[in-house]
């Protein structure tokens, strides 16, 4: 770049060397172009070199024609705005060169700030422990058990204890809302699933604790299929026919604001589809029908969004022992009201019963009374015994227990004989 620039003003020289003023000009130019190249850069210079060129050769001609006196001025005129604008350029590369050496400066200060930031690790406020009892260790956070007429299952909420993080302590963030709210749930949701485990006393009081929070927790799905939970002990520990069907009724409609909010909740199409088999007890013969394929439709979708859970799949052994009992009149009336009658058999049933023996062995008294019914109708009475067997050997603890024990006493004796 240099060579291109020094060629271009040897010719400049070469051919103003017949006029003493434009060679002085010239040198000037020069000098303009030599502080340009240390403080600006050579390209920059070399533009305004061109640019610059073609106005003094465009001055030199006029000079040529129109006289000595005239054209100095001009060119001193020209060299003088030359000489303001350079001075102008050289101050804002100095100004540039001030900012560019205080950034360098800044720079080593300012990686060791990012790393003391990195190095810090966030303050977390400390969450509060829910009350209740504390959680057996081996239980999954769904366990199932016989309890109030129905295998319920109970949710044991995870607690965590978020320790505050931190070099040189300070002074703990305070919760956000959010965070409250959060607690404040998981506080009642633990309640509620102490309570359901308790005496019916105590079932009716969690009824109770959720109703009182269903205006500000109604929205939380965790919480809706809890309350659907409660609304069934409600209906088994209810003796008026009518406040069974009330409470049926209510726990069927929180079941479809359950499901309408989140489809993907095992749990509420579990305990929506308890509620459908409840609710046919009291309705006509095409509610009941209907109420028996919507039992099976929410079923199904538990299982196949939870397929671990033993409940759903003692809930449909129950439907498909039932189905294969149906009468041929019930099966036509439901071939009449809907084109296709519920199909099931006894085998479809024990296969049922058999995987929630597997998933949870001893799983509950009247699981192992079912099987013993399906070997009976099986034709199969060794296995059939060993099923009473089992079912004696567990205690009888809930309403449910006590109903296997007596369908118990009353299937051993056609067995022994």
């Amino acid at each position: 770049m240099f060579l291109v620039l020094h060629r271009e003003l040897s010719v400049e020289r070469c051919s103003t060397r017949v006029q003493p003023g434009r060679m002085a000009q010239t040198d000037s130019r020069v000098l303009v172009l030599s502080v340009l190249a240390g403080a600006a850069g050579v390209s920059l210079a070399l533009v305004w070199y061109r640019t610059r060129r073609g106005q003094q050769w465009l001055g030199g001609g006029e000079e040529r024609r129109g006289g000595g006196a005239g054209s100095a001025l001009a060119l001193q005129a020209r060299q003088a705005e030359v000489a303001e604008r350079l001075g102008a350029l050289i101050q804002c590369v100095s100004e540039l060169k001030d900012e560019v050496r205080a950034l360098k400066d800044a720079l080593p200060r300012l990686q060791e700030q990012v790393r003391a930031e990195l190095r810090a690790p966030p303050r977390t406020p400390r969450r509060k422990r829910a009350a209740g009892p504390a959680r057996v260790e081996g239980h999954s956070s769904e366990e199932a058990e016989s309890e109030g007429g129905y295998v319920t299952a109970h949710t044991d909420t995870e607690e965590e204890d978020e320790e505050e993080q931190g070099e040189g302590g300070g002074d703990a963030v305070q919760p956000s809302d959010v965070g409250e709210e959060k607690d404040d749930l998981t506080l009642l949701l633990d309640q509620a699933d102490c309570l359901n485990k308790g005496s019916e006393c105590q079932k009716r009081e969690g009824l109770q604790v959720l109703l009182g929070k269903k205006e500000e927790f109604g929205l939380n799905t965790s919480f809706l299929w809890r309350l659907m939970r409660a609304y069934v002990d409600a209906h088994d520990m209810a003796t008026d026919v009518s406040d069974k069907k009330s409470h049926a009724e209510a726990g069927k409609m929180v079941g479809a604001e359950a499901i309408t909010l989140n489809p993907m909740c095992a749990e509420s199409h579990q305990w929506y589809a308890i509620l459908c088999g409840l609710m046919s007890e009291y309705e006509s013969v095409q509610n009941k029908i209907k109420n028996g394929y919507l039992f099976k439709d929410h079923l199904d979708r538990a299982i196949e969004l939870k397929p671990q859970d033993p409940l759903s799949y003692y809930l449909l052994g129950r439907w498909c022992y039932a189905v294969a009992q149906l009468s041929w009149l019930e099966r036509k009336v439901a071939t009449t009201l809907f084109g296709e009658p519920p199909s099931a058999s006894v085998h479809d049933a024990l296969k049922n019963f058999l995987k929630v023996e597997e998933i949870q062995p001893k799983y509950s008294k009247c699981n192992y009374v079912f099987l013993a019914k399906c070997y009976k109708d099986l034709g199969e009475r060794r296995q059939a015994l060993e099923m009473c067997n089992a079912a004696s050997s567990m205690s009888t603890v809930s309403k449910e227990d006590e109903e296997a024990q007596n369908e118990l006493n009353s299937l051993l004796p056609s067995l022994s004989a």
